[in-house]
């Protein structure tokens, strides 16, 4: 309803009413609708509406307000810019005049029969399998881009850290993004199976692993989109978040020589956010290609020369002009999948 989207528009944070407790949501969920659509309810007296997803009845919602959807405002108080040469921005202010919200019902469990459900597993599911497999910390990472060498390093240094700390079981949440992305970022099938190959090759240890699809798409929205990122993980089970440089970050629209946002705030608003008390940030060390041992290492600036920095850009280059990537960069399997992708493209 729209006190609470002022409540997430203005402290991200909404208010659960039945217990008067407050719940990190800084990108308020909305369902916009246009005045054709707001005056046919009004006409019609309505409390309640089905809600259609591909010529199927998939929920309802009643109790329902309709209020206005001051689009300028969400965007540059969430986006800190309103130019629509920002993706998302731009969606936003196509979308209806109109917000309308209420109380939700939903009959069933969403599937997509894309060969992809049985990774989309609610937070209930995650914690279930997480006990069901006894593991006893849980570390989750946010991604949208295939998995390279260096962050396969990340996580098993995060997996041995949580061992000396005493756990006998760390497991990851490897949950990446299954929503909304940039064109020109990998499309989800694919990076799927780019992670199960390196599942499948043991460069992630499977044992280890819990694979799930997060459902929510892109906004990239900043550090105020990695409160999300970091909440959502959070009511999955995890205690430990690694987070990265820019994790939500994007070219600014206006100058793209410049980044949007800071790339370290994300890592800095985590750390000194409220309500996140029961979560340890895990920070992402810098990692680059060693030219000289031909692995991925722990950047060091004493020995700068040694390093390349292959970006994601620099990533999708190679793979669109069938290049291999420098040995050593990622697993052979994985890389493949993502060659195919681009030489089918």
């Amino acid at each position: 309803n729209e006190t609470q989207y002022l409540q997430s528009l203005h402290f991200s944070m909404i208010k659960d009413e039945s217990n008067m407790t407050w719940h990190t949501m800084p990108l308020p969920i909305v369902l916009s609708i246009d005045d054709d659509k707001k005056q046919a309810i009004e006409e019609a007296g309505k409390t309640g509406i089905k809600l259609i997803f591909d010529q199927k009845t998939i929920g309802m919602m009643t109790k329902i307000q309709i209020y206005p959807h001051r689009k300028e405002e969400r965007v540059a108080r969430k986006f800190s810019i309103s130019s629509t040469n920002h993706p998302v921005v731009k969606m936003i202010m196509d979308n209806g005049d109109w917000l309308i919200g209420g109380e939700l019902t939903v009959f069933n469990k969403i599937t997509w029969d894309d060969g992809l459900d049985k990774y989309r597993l609610t937070p209930n599911e995650i914690k279930k399998r997480i006990q069901n497999e006894h593991h006893d910390a849980v570390f989750a990472f946010q991604l949208r881009n295939p998995i390279h060498n260096g962050h396969a390093l990340l996580l098993k240094s995060t997996h041995e850290m949580l061992k000396k700390k005493g756990y006998r079981s760390p497991v990851l949440l490897l949950h990446p993004l299954g929503g909304y992305t940039k064109d020109d970022d990998v499309p989800l099938y694919h990076r799927i199976k780019q992670h199960e190959a390196l599942l499948e090759d043991g460069v992630l240890d499977p044992e280890q692993t819990i694979m799930a699809i997060f459902p929510s798409p892109m906004s990239y929205a900043g550090p105020t989109e990695v409160l999300w990122h970091c909440r959502a993980r959070m009511v999955c089970g995890a205690k430990y978040y690694i987070v990265g440089r820019d994790p939500a970050g994007l070219a600014h629209p206006e100058r793209p020589e410049c980044d949007l946002f800071d790339p370290t705030h994300g890592a800095k608003v985590l750390l000194n956010a409220p309500l996140l008390d029961n979560l340890e940030i895990v920070p992402f060390t810098v990692v680059a290609y060693n030219k000289t041992t031909k692995t991925m290492e722990l950047f060091d600036p004493e020995r700068k020369n040694e390093f390349e920095f292959i970006s994601g850009t620099k990533m999708r280059k190679l793979a669109r002009n069938q290049e291999q990537p420098p040995e050593g960069f990622m697993a052979a399997k994985a890389w493949q999948v993502i060659s195919d992708y681009y030489r089918l493209k």
